[in-house]
């Protein structure tokens, strides 16, 4: 008998079973097989399997294949050639817009990627691990795109943008009118496209030029409508209207929270090493 399998991620909203592009890359050949646990970490995700723990979505990816969970193993010599090109024009070409637009925009993160990460983040998790990930995503941008003479994140603007444009006009063209760009059934590339592409597609963004493209892009769109329609349950509709007063708890948190940052995120490692100690400590 197969060993159970779990799947640690990030959890959903937006109508996605996971707002995580890396989380989801992995969701879709795991969707009717794994039990997903939510779960506020960095090192997401990661599949267990009997004894065998596995992170990052390529290694998980490839577990899998030899697991035949996929339909990888159908594809011809240059359906696999096409799968690695394009996985690697996502990397380049839309990455870092995801990053910038999640992460780095001010006003989407402050309206909405700081308050969903810091909700789901334990005290006093919920002022680092977004802070965490901003940084991160910027220094990310600034190491791949900004070369000389660009060095500040004002001057790589236009060009990743520009790329990430680029890249959904090639996926769009890929696709065509096909359901999936190889075959019947979703293949490690529709894992990756619907990693990158949904979030983008679902979520409520303050500022979304590049969001607003995709929503040019009617055959990407229907690709993600239809993964999460064939793939995963529906979720139920979300709350439109939010009450005043959290409103104003919300603006009040990320006001605070921006000293908190500055005062704990220098002793961040050793206070996750003191929390997991202490945790280690407790017995019931």
């Amino acid at each position: 008998m197969a060993a159970a399998m779990e799947l640690r991620c990030w959890g959903g909203d937006w109508g996605l079973p996971s707002v995580h592009t890396e989380s989801l890359i992995v969701l879709v050949p795991l969707s009717h097989v794994c039990k997903n646990t939510a779960i506020a970490s960095t090192a997401v995700p990661e599949l267990l399997c009997g004894e065998t723990a596995v992170q990052e979505p390529t290694h998980i990816l490839n577990f899998l294949r030899k697991q035949r969970f996929n339909a990888d193993y159908e594809l011809t010599a240059r359906q696999g050639a096409d799968t690695m090109a394009y996985i690697a024009l996502l990397e380049e070409k839309l990455r870092p817009a995801l990053l910038h637009t999640f992460w780095v925009d001010a006003e989407n993160y402050t309206n909405l990627t700081r308050p969903w990460f810091a909700s789901r983040s334990p005290f006093p998790l919920n002022f680092l691990v977004p802070s965490h990930h901003a940084n991160t995503a910027l220094s990310r941008i600034l190491l791949t795109k900004g070369e000389a003479p660009l060095h500040r994140i004002s001057e790589v603007e236009g060009k990743i943008y520009s790329d990430a444009k680029e890249c959904l006009n090639l996926l769009s063209y890929r696709l065509g009118t096909a359901d999936y760009f190889f075959g019947n059934s979703p293949t490690s590339l529709d894992a990756f496209v619907f990693g990158f592409v949904a979030p983008l597609h679902k979520a409520r963004l303050p500022s979304g030029p590049l969001q607003s493209h995709l929503r040019l892009l009617d055959n990407l769109t229907r690709f993600c409508d239809t993964v999460l329609s064939v793939y995963f349950s529906p979720s139920p509709p979300v709350q439109e209207t939010v009450d005043a007063n959290l409103q104003k708890l919300t603006q009040l948190v990320n006001k605070e929270s921006n000293l908190i940052e500055k005062v704990l995120l220098p002793s961040f490692p050793l206070l996750c090493m003191s929390l997991l100690y202490l945790a280690g400590s407790v017995s019931y």
